[in-house]
């Protein structure tokens, strides 16, 4: 009798759970997102807050510079106590990198280091043109490359507008590294391109020399290429 009341059940297909309502359950609060304050510090945007129990305050470009990735971190017992310790961090290293750049023999012109020429060329505004002649000086090498050659490569027509181009990127990278550009040796190029490089001493009288870049610039161009 047990055996086929329960096929008889079974049968039917009946479920004498259906209908009954499932009691919901209330969704959590998602936890509200954690307050980002933005600041600034030299060259430098510093974003500080609440992260993981802790407080950090980090540096970053400022926009609107090409690269995104984070230059310096630290942290402290408060959000001012780890942006006070993230400015030391910075100033640390700027005058880590202040110490360590050479004086260039042919202008006097300080020569930054290869970190700071990557940093400078993936943050600063250069144009297509400017980057063409940079890439192809340091494809160049010690050999250097004339002003003719130089001006092809960019698609400029005269050796004047080439010159102009070149010296600008100096002027930006100076800018952004806080470097005077300009030359303590007497010089008749624009100011600028000393930061970038010299010019070989086989023009001859009344001919300028090859351009060559620093070596330490050369070696960033081609970590970017």
């Amino acid at each position: 009798m047990t055996r086929s009341i329960a096929t008889s059940r079974s049968n039917s297909g009946a479920d004498p759970f259906r209908g009954m309502s499932k009691k919901k359950e209330k969704a959590p609060k998602p936890e509200p997102a954690p307050s980002i304050m933005v600041g600034e510090h030299g060259r430098y945007q510093i974003k500080s807050g609440r992260l993981s129990g802790e407080y950090v305050a980090r540096a970053f470009p400022k926009p609107p510079a090409k690269a995104r990735g984070m230059i310096a971190e630290a942290t402290g017992a408060t959000e001012e106590a780890a942006i006070a310790a993230l400015h030391e961090a910075i100033d640390a290293r700027e005058n880590r990198r202040v110490g360590e750049r050479r004086t260039d023999d042919h202008s006097g012109t300080p020569v930054p280091s290869v970190e700071e020429y990557v940093e400078a060329i993936a943050q600063v505004a250069l144009s297509a043109p400017q980057m063409a002649m940079l890439t192809a000086l340091s494809i160049a090498g010690e050999d250097g490359l004339t002003e003719t050659k130089i001006a092809g490569v960019a698609g400029y027509k005269s050796r004047a507008s080439a010159n102009k181009s070149l010296a600008g990127a100096g002027l930006l990278i100076g800018e952004f590294l806080s470097i005077e550009t300009a030359s303590t040796q007497p010089s008749n190029d624009p100011e600028g391109t000393s930061l970038l490089g010299y010019r070989s001493a086989d023009g001859g009288v009344n001919a300028a020399g090859k351009w060559i870049l620093h070596a330490e610039l050369r070696d960033a161009v081609r970590a970017g290429m």
